[in-house]
């Protein structure tokens, strides 16, 4: 039984995996932008409540976004936005 004073790591891989992650959510952002829908609400949808019918089928984009842990879709996106924050200052 862990400690609740003690910090838990969360260790995921930094290969090929991010470099997938972002394809995909540029793939299926572009997908959504075309379908007219709102990239940012429907993966933050998406990721919340893990329904995929929040992301279009349009040019695979479900299918591909599906085959994604949400985790691993989470730390790209944190990764992604505290990188530009820290380079921002």
């Amino acid at each position: 039984m862990s400690n609740v004073n003690d910090t838990q790591y969360f260790k995921v891989s930094q290969d090929e995996s991010e470099n997938n992650v972002e394809k995909v959510l540029d793939a299926v952002c572009h997908a959504m932008i075309e379908k007219g829908y709102n990239p940012q609400s429907q993966i933050v949808g998406y990721i919340m409540s893990g329904d995929p019918t929040y992301i279009t089928s349009h040019k695979g984009a479900r299918s591909m976004i599906m085959k994604l842990e949400r985790d691993e879709i989470l730390e790209e996106l944190m990764h992604y936005y505290l990188e530009n924050r820290i380079n921002r200052r």
